[in-house]
């Protein structure tokens, strides 16, 4: 079985920041770090990023910009870019979910899918 020449893994975590929260007004806020990993065969260059967050009452924010945290990382294959931001919800669970937009060396765009990812304050989710 050939590899991919596009194979970019997406991990994540998560973290609830109590210190910047404040319930009383429907303000939660989240950090998230993010591991890109490049594991297929070509050079890949991140572009642009777009983020579905769905909070618990169902409200939905998408978020599209250039790259993330400032940067277009280009990944060579094995390597790995990791980085952290955040979101701020007016309930304390939700859910982000998205894609990285990419090109290979050769010109050719394609998608990095973000699988969906609970955002949640601890204790909350049984």
């Amino acid at each position: 079985m050939s590899q991919q020449p596009h194979k970019i893994r997406v991990q994540v975590s998560t973290t609830y920041l109590d210190e910047q929260s404040s319930p009383g007004e429907q303000r939660y806020v989240f950090s998230y770090t993010i591991t890109i990993r490049n594991e297929g065969q070509r050079a890949a260059k991140l572009l642009t990023r777009h983020w579905i967050i769905t909070d618990a009452n169902g409200r939905v924010k998408e978020v599209r910009g250039e790259g993330v945290v400032g940067e277009q990382p280009q990944l060579e294959p094995g390597q790995g870019f990791r980085y952290s931001s955040g979101a701020v919800l007016e309930t304390p669970v939700g859910t982000m979910e998205g894609s990285y937009q990419m090109v290979d060396a050769e010109g050719q765009r394609f998608d990095t899918p973000i699988p969906p990812f609970r955002l949640a304050i601890p204790g909350i989710l049984q």
